[in-house]
């Protein structure tokens, strides 16, 4: 049974019979998927049919046609998997708060199920959809291990005032999964199967962004790549991971983000093996770091804006806003990687081909972009632009705490003041030197660019 502090009621309802509605939004995935197991408990004991919709929108914060084909790709996965179980999965195009209420009406559809999501547009769907019908409406936290809500109250200062809360409450609900199972009660209406490959080439999209080519997406992918960092790069990963010359990173986040992979389910494989440096670091950024960014994002609805900085962080960069600049680029030039920093340039180029960066060249790449803007929120906005745009993992909770920690000091500490940066924690390039080969690293970039014709 689904631990009921992971499901809240976005509109209250008595239990009818009729069919339940899953609506799959930031977990697209069947396996260890929390928000369906809620939705298929609760047909099961309706004696009803169990369906899924996923509501596609045309234009989402910015994203590309890069992360529409990684995302369709695996939502084909989806439909597949969930046609084994006896689940039909229905295709929405247009805006939720008005195709989902118009299904739930023709379907006469009993419940409605959805996944929790912080972010502010999808808890406009969320409250837009819920004003347009009548039925109950609950919102599974399929995403976090500790639901979002339950783990704190209140927005964190820092990680390490949301960990003592995390770690009280991870023997509650760090548990294994149940299977999903067939489904006994069919849908009652023909299901005809999603044309994915002519919806994508139909949608207007940004083109100009490609997808990355040898990045599989979906359920099996994901779990075949959890399975490589298992046992090629997780026992090195408390050293490698902050040196972008050895592939020390698991590489999930594509996937944590589209819902591919629970987090649950990385936590639970990396725990099994016991306790290890390595282990450890991994949990913390897997458990720790990422839900302290859902905290930021769900108690802070300016996380995207220099207001959802700290007060000290704010004061400080005011102080600084006239300091002269050495470099100051447009933001053309830095979509393109030229600046007058060489390992500046190959993080961002990398970027422009992988789809992904290395996280700590992502702290540098974010610090520079303050050092060469014209303030503050000039920084943050080129920042997002370019990591939503090209990023696998754009758009999500993560890049935003992450950008706010580089260029505002979210859930940092004040350090020495300075020029431009304040008291914002500084980052320079003969840091970097100190840290790992940098030269080496900036060939193997070029290289790699060159090779791809870039």
């Amino acid at each position: 049974m689904v631990q009921k502090e992971r499901i809240v009621s976005l509109t209250p309802g008595e239990t009818q019979s009729g069919p339940v509605l899953y609506w799959m939004s930031r977990d697209q995935r069947v396996a260890d998927n929390w928000a369906l197991l809620h939705a298929q408990e609760e047909a099961l004991a309706r004696q009803a049919p169990l369906a899924v919709i996923f509501c596609l929108v045309p234009a989402f914060l910015g994203a590309t046609l890069r992360h529409y084909a990684f995302m369709l790709d695996g939502m084909a996965e989806v439909e597949r998997r969930l046609a084994r179980l006896g689940i039909p999965l229905f295709l929405l195009l247009g805006e939720p708060a008005e195709e989902i209420p118009r299904f739930v009406q023709a379907g006469q559809v009993s419940l409605l199920v959805t996944d929790f999501d912080p972010l502010r547009i999808k808890r406009r769907w969320h409250e837009g959809m819920a004003a347009e019908i009548a039925i109950p409406v609950h919102q599974v936290d399929a995403h976090n291990i500790i639901p979002c809500r339950y783990a704190s109250p209140k927005l964190e200062y820092s990680a390490a005032t949301l960990r003592r809360k995390l770690n009280r409450l991870l023997p509650q609900f760090l548990e294994e999964f149940p299977l999903l199972k067939t489904h006994p009660f069919p849908w009652s209406c023909p299901v005809l199967p999603v044309p994915w490959d002519d919806l994508l080439a139909r949608l207007p999209l940004d083109r100009t962004v490609t997808p990355v080519d040898g990045c599989a997406a979906g359920e099996a992918a994901a779990h075949q790549l959890l399975e490589e960092f298992l046992h090629e790069r997780l026992e090195g990963y408390a050293v490698d991971r902050n040196d972008p010359n050895r592939d020390g990173q698991s590489h999930l986040s594509p996937y944590l983000h589209f819902g591919h992979l629970a987090p649950q389910r990385a936590a639970l494989a990396v725990a099994a093996g016991g306790p290890s440096d390595s282990r450890e670091a991994f949990l913390e950024e897997l458990i720790v770091r990422r839900e302290l960014s859902d905290n930021f994002c769900w108690y802070n609805d300016r996380y995207d804006r220099v207001e959802g900085f700290t007060d000290w962080a704010r004061k400080s960069l005011d102080k600084h806003r006239d300091d002269p600049r050495e470099y100051r680029y447009g933001s053309e030039s830095l979509e393109r990687g030229e600046s007058h920093d060489p390992l500046w340039n190959a993080a961002q180029k990398g970027l422009l081909l992988t789809g992904r960066m290395h996280g700590y060249l992502r702290m540098y790449w974010a610090k520079k972009l303050l050092e060469w803007s014209g303030s503050p929120e000039e920084a943050l906005a080129t920042a997002i632009h370019l990591n939503d745009r090209y990023a696998l993992d754009g758009r999500d909770p993560n890049g935003y705490a992450g950008i706010a920690w580089s260029i505002g000091g979210v859930h940092d500490r004040p350090w020495g003041d300075r020029s431009i940066f304040g008291m914002i924690r500084y980052m320079n390039y003969n840091g970097c030197l100190r840290k790992f080969d940098v030269k080496g690293y900036v060939v193997r970039s070029e290289e790699r660019c060159d090779g791809e014709g870039r």
